[in-house]
């Protein structure tokens, strides 16, 4: 049974995510806090936390400083940031600083249920509009690792590993790309082993900044 810390000032809001969690993972704990201070409460008197749902703005968090705090107080937990921060450098920065996952609070509650069930699989998650979204692709590490990536790298992968790779561009999770490849998820699990072998990565996020770039066509159809 998962238990899950939702940290949010906004009640209803706290409110409407149980209730995806309780949907989405039936018989889930769920642990409220309504700022900085009470959600690093809750994690020290919880050590079987398997998820943190951290607003970006609450009170107490001085922007991304409180997931640094949080991280460095508890770097076993896992957290996610839940918010209606836009700014994709932002978002990135704080994949950067640990966090394993971006929600944000303008996505419906079907997708923050995936959102969710993706990260507690062991996977990063971004919307799919911030990882392909060319509108501040000027700035941060998403433009860098696209510029540095070899095209014979991208030359290296099979059709059915660029096929994984455009998917998981999209920000789809193994489960979802399994499904619309007609494949086993554990089949998805090999291949992308391969990709961060091959394109010479250290994780998954690395790969998805990469292909965020990419023209799967030139790839798909040479």
């Amino acid at each position: 049974m998962y238990q899950i810390l939702i940290a949010d000032d906004h009640p209803l809001y706290r409110e409407a995510i149980a209730g995806v969690i309780g949907r989405a993972f039936g018989g889930a704990a769920v642990v409220e806090a309504e700022d900085f201070d009470s959600a690093l409460a809750a994690i020290d008197h919880n050590d079987e936390l398997d998820l943190v749902l951290l607003d970006l703005n609450m009170p107490g968090m001085d922007g991304l400083n409180g997931l640094i705090q949080m991280r460095n107080t508890a770097p076993d937990v896992p957290v996610a940031m839940i918010s209606a921060e836009q700014d994709r450098e932002v978002i990135l920065r704080a994949i950067t600083y640990g966090a394993v996952g971006f929600i944000s609070k303008t996505t419906g509650r079907d997708k923050i249920g995936e959102a969710i069930e993706q990260i507690l699989d062991g996977q990063v998650y971004l919307p799919a509009d911030i990882i392909r979204s060319g509108k501040q692709a000027g700035t941060g590490a998403a433009r860098n690792d696209a510029q540095s990536l070899d095209p014979k790298l991208l030359a290296s992968l099979t059709r059915r590993q660029l096929l994984v790779l455009e998917h998981m561009a999209n920000g789809e999770s193994n489960k979802q790309i399994a499904y619309q490849l007609n494949i086993a998820e554990t089949t998805v699990k090999t291949h992308v082993s391969a990709i961060l072998n091959k394109l010479e990565v250290h994780n998954r996020m690395q790969a998805v900044l990469c292909a965020s770039k990419i023209n799967f066509d030139q790839y798909l159809h040479r």
